[in-house]
């Protein structure tokens, strides 16, 4: 029997990992993925881009897919038959492999929603059992372990700090940041430095970014990136299980006993642990408790709240864009716009709580960034003509030499809460089964019409600043469709055991060793992408544990 099992190995699993194997005690994950290292990342935009190589086959894994209609009624889609992935990356590490690194914490308003803001209707919004500086700590924490890079400046919804700056120096900004800042500044809006999860000069046993400017769905191959694997796994002495799909729990009325798993040939294997810690991905971790049924637990495992999958959450908000042509620059300014790898790196959160009318709204955060350097989603913009006909040959070859040489589009990213609803939830099905022969997870979609509201907001203040820098065909979407890397909820915390699956500390309420540490344990989201916040209460929970355990030996 080990001290402690870990389900999954991402930014929920790799903070408790590293503190309780450093520690002393005996820690075993249990990972469904390959584990890679630096020397496996590469650029390879097919292999990333059409062929997935980082996620599973959908013919193999999938999720059946409800999404709330109008008169009531869900639509079913089955993930195989409509290339519905809400898969992000399955290795060690999870998708913290993946990610593009934009770290910014939650706000102290954040941490009591409902209390500041007010109730919603239709909408289940709650305060957090904990507030904004029992995490303060664990945000100082994973900017020094984990690797932070930026320059704080003084703005209107700034948090509060323990720390003065940024551990590591921003990284190296394009030039055309400064046309940017001179539009805000015109504008009256505070334009910050985005910080990154990456780092900007060699530190932490690891190298420092050489600006590839292909961060998002790409593994990084320096080791600047501050994902689970690199700024953690491979420095600690946990024991790392590969291949392993853990399909159910097992328990009595009180504790966890064990943890099943098969191999991809099908082979079952059994871990016992004192504690067991699950952080799977919030519908992952919801589909194993909801599978892991016993007489104990005929609704589920840890579920008497029958709470377990509810209040599903995404990240609300959409993107938009413009574009910079040469016609209307400068030579020294088309010099600018095209220096490559290097970051645009601005933010805006001037409206992160604003008001609407007399109430105070909670708003969002607005992230600015080169479109991605993947040249087939670059090329793929150019295959219609003005009218929208398909091109081809010579007029398509000379179309796209033009826009990649002579042009940039510039993007942005709106952040904000995708509220809690009844209609939002994880299920599993009755019928459906992936390849292990477990029953497949069902991710019933709403999206609150609130949330459509203060993305509309924010994307006209995007829309503003892209104006007054000069671009030209400026678009924006903002919908209710669910980004798949930021997701959230399903095992909220909560100080009451009939409304929430765990207490303040991430232990389900219903046993005594079952911890839940990826982003299930959020009730809302906040307006910023979650990875630090999930780190930082990772790094938190650690705390809980290994005090737990201190007191076991």
């Amino acid at each position: 029997m080990v001290d402690v099992c870990i389900i999954g190995s991402g930014a929920g699993a790799a903070p408790i990992a590293y503190e309780l194997s450093l520690a002393g005690f005996e820690v075993v994950v249990l990972e469904k993925g390959k584990n890679y290292t630096e020397a496996d990342f590469n650029k390879d935009e097919l292999a990333v881009s059409r062929r997935d190589i980082f996620t599973p086959k959908l013919e193999d894994e999938f999720h059946i897919i409800n999404e709330y209609q109008k008169d009531g009624t869900y639509k079913r889609y089955d993930g195989r038959e409509y290339h519905w992935s809400f898969w992000n990356g399955n290795m060690v590490g999870g998708s913290s492999n993946l990610m593009s690194g934009y770290f910014h914490r939650l706000k102290p308003n954040d941490f009591k929603l409902l209390s500041t803001y007010g109730a919603i209707e239709g909408a289940n919004v709650v305060d957090w059992p904990i507030s904004y500086e029992d995490l303060e700590p664990y945000y100082t924490k994973v900017e020094k372990i984990i690797g932070v890079s930026g320059r704080v400046v003084n703005h209107s919804q700034q948090e509060p700090r323990s720390s003065v700056d940024f551990p590591y120096l921003e990284l190296t900004i394009n030039g055309a940041v400064k046309w940017f800042d001179a539009a805000c500044e015109q504008l009256g809006f505070e334009s910050i430095p985005t910080p990154r999860a990456i780092l900007s000069q060699n530190a932490l046993s690891r190298n420092g970014c050489y600006y590839s400017n292909f961060c998002g769905s790409y593994g990084c191959a320096s080791g600047a990136k501050g994902s689970a694997r690199a700024a953690l796994l491979q420095k600690c002495k946990a024991r790392i299980i590969t291949d392993a799909f853990v399909y159910k729990l097992e328990s009595d009325d009180k504790r966890v006993r064990k943890a099943y798993y098969k191999t991809r040939l099908g082979a079952v294997h059994v871990i016992r642990a004192k504690i067991f810690v699950l952080a799977a991905q919030a519908i992952e971790s919801s589909r194993l408790l909801l599978n892991s049924t016993n007489k104990f637990f005929p609704n589920g495992l840890a579920n008497s709240s029958k709470e377990v999958g509810k209040n599903l959450i995404f990240s609300a908000g959409g993107s938009g864009s413009g574009r910079f042509v040469f016609e209307k620059l400068t030579q020294a300014q088309q010099k600018e716009l095209m220096e490559v790898g290097v970051f645009f790196n601005r933010s805006l959160q001037q409206w992160y709580d604003y008001k609407d009318g007399k109430r105070k709204q909670k708003g969002g955060t607005i992230d600015f960034l080169f479109e991605h350097q993947n040249i087939i989603s670059r090329v793929m913009r150019e295959v219609y003509d003005n009218h929208g006909n398909l091109m081809w040959g010579e007029a398509l070859a000379k179309k796209v030499q033009k826009r990649l040489t002579t042009s940039r589009v510039l993007t942005f990213e709106v952040f904000n809460d995708w509220l809690p609803t009844d209609k939002c939830f994880v299920s599993v099905d009755k019928k459906a089964k992936d390849k292990y022969g477990v029953p497949v997870g069902v991710i019933n979609l709403y999206g609150h019409p609130h949330d459509l509201e203060v993305g509309e907001y924010l994307a006209q203040k995007a829309v503003k600043v892209l104006r007054e820098m000069g671009a030209v065909e400026i678009d924006y979407d903002i919908s209710a469709s669910p980004p798949p890397n930021l997701v959230a909820g399903g095992c909220r915390f909560g100080n009451d055991a009939k409304s929430s699956v765990l207490d303040k500390n991430c232990k389900a309420h219903d046993l005594e060793n079952l911890y839940v540490t990826d982003a299930s344990f959020m009730p809302t989201g906040g307006s910023v992408p979650y990875t630090w916040t999930i780190y930082a209460n990772s790094f938190r929970v650690a705390d809980a544990i290994k005090k737990v355990l201190d007191v076991k030996q």
